[in-house]
Order: C-alpha cells, then structure tokens, then sequence
C-alpha cells in the first residue's frame, strides 16, 4: 500500500514538474515588445545628465537591442544546456537573428560612423566591443556567449558617454550620407539572404544567375545552370523566427537612424522611404495566432507564413535599394 501510493506520488511530482516545465518553455517563448527609440533616448539622456548628440541615439539603440537579449523572460536561451530552454529552438533562433542585425551595427559603427575616412584611427571603444559580439552564440562555457555580449554592453556605454563629453574629442559620430550607404548596403544584402530562404519553404527551381552580366566572371566549383532550392520541414519555423528577429532589431535601428541622419535624409528628400521600411518591418511585427508556423504550398489549402513574412521582407529590401540609390546622388 505504501509502496503504491509511493509510486502514484513520485509519477505526479513527474508529470508536476514536466508541466511546471512546458509553462515556463511557453513563457519564455513570448517574443519581446517593440520599445519606443525617442523614449529610451530620453531617459537614458536624464539618467547620465546629457543632451543626447548626433549618433546617441543610433548607439543607444544598439545598446538597448543587445540588452533585450540578455534581459527578456528568461535571459539569453541560445547556449542553454538545461530544460526547458534546452528544448525550445524558436526563440533562439529570433535571438540569432537579432544578432546578426547588432553584428552588422556594431561593425559599421567601428569601421564607418566613428571614423571621419580611411586613414583615420579606430574608436578604441567600439575597437574592443564589436568582435565580443562575434563570439559563438551557442558558447556557454568560459567565455560565455552573454558574458562576451555583456563586456561588449559596457564598452558601448563608455563610447556613449564619450560621445557626449564637450571637452574631448576622443569618440565621434559622422552621419554622413556615404556612411549610411554602407550600413544600407549590409542590410539589403542580409534581408535578401532571408527573403530567399523563406521563399524555398515551398520548395522551388532556380536559374542559377551566379556569374549573371560578366561573360568574364568565374566561380571555384561547378554549379548546375537549375538548381532546386527548398528549406527543410524541420527548420521552416527557424528561418521564420530568425529573420523575425532581425527585422525586430533593423526596425529599432531604422527609426534611429532616422533620427541621427535626419539632415542628410531631408536634403537627399529620402525621409519618406526610410518611413516606408519601417512600416513594411512593423507589418512583420504582427502577433501570430497560429499554434505553429504553417508551411502551405503558394496557393494551397492552409496558409505559408514563410512567404507572408518574405513578402515584407522583400518590400523592405526594395525600399532599401532605392534608398541607397538616393543616397548616392549628388
């Protein structure tokens, strides 16, 4: 009699925990909000006791979307070798996205916002923190993935406060039309890579237009001239979740450069598109009622939210090349 009711309550305190486990699993799955870039501008210009200058905002930015990162329910789950972290492969994905987009930032920043051209030296702040946020994402050993990001945060700060210090010009901020070119050309290559593989969730064939308008080019291996592209079953909601989070961190990005570059969009009359991308990356932004990312065919029974999120995606990168077209006119 004992025994069985040992038994009966060990496989309860089981099932107890299991579930316990799948709420917290659910929890921490919940995709963190968008924030209000002028807002938090505003308050970390009260705290410090500065008036935010050009590239505060830009920087500020950056820091608050790598902050999200270490700081959403449940803190950085990608190098999580426990449960129910360990079990969860969407929200680690949108955290991989998100940080591909702060990659991309952080290096533009080092090599062009904070230099005034070529020969001109490195900001020693940015100079240390952009290859921290180069560690792999899944470390979780000593360095830790987060530890890395969080010293990479610091430097960041410094170079913030730096910006803002009247009586020395150690750190700078160029918004200058080619600079932004630069980061623009990043990101529509990036959307561009996540609008194809979104699209190959149906599955698709391809001309292979690799060495298309050079009769000279060449390549180091042989490609067929079809190719058949098509995402796995098994990662449709990975790539779904990881270019969610990258349009989640380039839309944060986005209004902040609409902020520090705001003369030179204004001359170069280009304010209106970068508004544009926005609202094509906040549309990406709308809650999924699904349970699951559903993988229909184009025009078949069930929905494609692959196709529905590479749709934004591709309006936006459109919009980007005609912004960066804008810029490079005189």
């Amino acid at each position: 009699m004992i025994s069985n009711f040992s038994t009966k309550t060990f496989i309860g305190s089981v099932f107890g925990v299991l579930f316990v486990l799948y709420l917290l699993g659910v929890y921490w799955s919940f995709e963190p909000d968008s924030f209000d870039v002028k807002e938090e501008v505003t308050k970390s210009a009260k705290a410090e006791g500065v008036v935010p200058v050009v590239g505060y905002t830009t920087t500020t930015a950056l820091i608050k979307v790598a902050e999200t990162l270490l700081t959403k329910p449940g803190g950085y789950l990608s190098n999580d070798a426990l449960p129910p972290s360990v079990m969860l492969d969407n929200i680690p994905a949108w955290e991989f996205g998100v940080l591909e987009m702060v990659r991309d930032m952080a290096l533009v920043m080092r090599q062009e916002f904070s230099r005034s051209q070529s020969q001109s030296l490195e900001n020693k702040f940015l100079k240390v923190a952009q290859p921290q946020f180069n560690i792999d994402h899944k470390s979780w050993t000593l360095p830790s993935a987060e530890g890395e990001y969080g010293n990479a945060l610091k430097e960041l700060y410094k170079y913030r406060t730096a910006l803002t210090d009247v009586n020395s010009q150690s750190a700078q901020f160029y918004a200058r039309a080619d600079n932004l070119r630069d980061w623009v050309g990043e990101v529509t290559k990036r959307l561009g890579s996540y609008s194809q593989r979104l699209s190959a969730s149906v599955g698709r064939d391809q001309i292979n237009i690799d060495l298309a308008g050079d009769s000279a080019a060449m390549q180091s291996t042989y490609t067929e001239s079809d190719i058949e592209i098509k995402t796995s079953w098994w990662t449709i909601d990975n790539e779904f979740y990881e270019a969610r989070g990258a349009c989640w961190a380039l839309l944060h990005f986005l209004k902040a450069v609409e902020i520090d570059f705001n003369d030179v969009l204004e001359k170069k009359n280009a304010k209106v598109s970068v508004q544009q991308i926005i609202r094509e990356l906040e549309a990406s932004q709308e809650a999924v009622w699904s349970p699951m990312i559903l993988n229909g065919s184009g025009f078949g029974m069930l929905a494609n939210h692959s196709l529905v999120m590479a749709n934004y995606i591709s309006r936006a990168n459109a919009a980007l090349i005609d912004l960066n077209d804008l810029l490079s006119q005189g």
